[in-house]
């Protein structure tokens, strides 16, 4: 746990030398008064840092710990240490309650961080109104996104403030851990991008006194049969941006943004063949093979997405002969994902184990194999995939029977 204790020396509690008012509640009232008073005054006056002082001066006073620490917390006795830690973190939180109620966030966060509850913080950063200081949403982004209590709000910061390129450049470096934070993150960025897109093309096609296509219509409808549009490498975004969006809108599970991604595929495949980029395999050709992913994910073509994906993995006679290499595995793992993704877990199962064996699970971009022989009802197949992989721990909890342990 961080220590948020202030070194700061106390200001003066009244007017004048020393401080009357706590000598004048302790002659009053003993020790438990003067705290009392010490605690009023601080809350009153907003000196929230010392307030934290303060609480703990309080806690050990009602606790009977000595009143200036000597040495560490860990060396006081287990029944006070615990008490103390439980008062501890009770200071913690009100203090930073009481930044939050004055709208320091950021400092709040300190408090909340310290004792492992974001939520406060997150909500806070979430309700806040529109800032327009840019000092102040710097050090907002700085709090949501780069250290974490609110990644999905700070990014959306990042993004209307700084556009899509710094935003792009954020999550690339410091993106969010937690995945449904980064899927968040991904679905704005492409819902920014397609809205960014039709904006543009609408004001190429107003610009050169054609007729504009519906108001909501697709961006394949936008540009059908007006390769014009297109003509002397022409584009109307970024992209380099468009197509790094494209490769991460794979891990979009909003159906709503999936068919934005496939309606950015639409744009980029017909882009000049100059303007579109080579990419790592099995998406060689981002904007066709992106495509056909997509489709699939909405439900269409699947079949032919699996043997379009399926046909793009490396010839080899057994698991194993790629030596356990993730980047060599990328069009595995792309397969699998694709057949979890389509409800076919039992199909992914089956690749997993015939190309993933040697990976180890926390290389994987896909569920594991133990994952997807749970999901698929095939603890058969684990416990057969356990012994090539010299793996008792999933042996044994392919083996266990359900029934025997209690699951239902």
């Amino acid at each position: 746990m961080r220590d948020l204790r202030t070194p700061e020396a106390p200001q003066a509690a009244a007017d004048g030398p020393g401080f009357p008012d706590l000598d004048a509640a302790l002659a009053s009232g003993g020790p438990a008064e003067a705290v009392d008073r010490l605690v009023a005054d601080l809350e009153a006056r907003g000196e929230y840092r010392m307030l934290l002082d303060a609480l703990l001066l309080k806690a050990r006073v009602e606790l009977g710990l000595p009143l200036i620490q000597v040495g560490r917390y860990a060396d006081l006795p287990e029944e006070d240490r615990v008490k103390f830690e439980g008062r501890y973190v009770e200071a913690l939180r009100h203090v930073g309650s009481k930044f939050l109620e004055a709208g320091d966030v950021a400092t709040a966060w300190a408090y909340y961080q310290a004792i492992g509850e974001p939520e406060p913080v997150a909500r806070a950063l979430e309700e806040l109104p529109p800032v327009d200081d840019p000092d102040k949403l710097a050090r907002l982004i700085e709090t949501a996104f780069h250290q974490g209590a609110n990644p999905r709000k700070g990014f959306e910061w990042i993004l209307r403030s700084y556009g899509a390129c710094s935003a792009i450049t954020s999550l690339e470096q410091a993106g969010p851990v937690d995945p449904s934070a980064r899927v968040a993150c991904v679905e704005m960025l492409v819902r920014h991008l397609h809205e960014q897109l039709v904006d543009n093309i609408r004001a190429d096609v107003a610009r050169r006194g054609q007729p504009q296509r519906a108001k909501g219509a697709p961006l394949a409808a936008m540009v059908a049969g007006r390769d014009w549009l297109f003509d002397d490498d022409a584009y109307h975004t970024d992209v380099s941006h468009l197509t790094t969006v494209v490769r991460w809108s794979v891990m979009a599970t909003d159906p709503e943004v999936l068919a934005l991604a496939l309606d950015l595929t639409e744009y980029g495949r017909r882009l000049s063949p100059r303007l579109q980029y080579d990419s790592a395999p099995p998406f060689e050709k981002t904007f066709e093979d992106h495509h056909v992913y997509l489709k699939a994910l909405l439900g269409r073509d699947v079949d032919a997405a699996v043997e379009h994906f399926r046909g793009k993995l490396p010839a080899r006679a057994e698991a194993g002969t790629e030596g356990g290499d993730p980047e060599s595995t990328l069009p595995a793992q792309v397969l699998v994902n694709l057949l979890a993704r389509v409800g076919r877990e039992g199909e992914a199962a089956e690749e997993a184990i015939r190309h993933l064996l040697d990976v180890p699970d926390a290389m994987l971009a896909c569920p594991s194999i133990a994952e997807l022989c749970q999901r698929s009802g095939r603890l058969d197949r684990l416990a057969e995939a356990a012994v090539r992989m010299g793996h008792p721990v999933h042996y044994l909890a392919a083996r266990i029977r359900p029934d025997a342990h209690g699951a239902s």
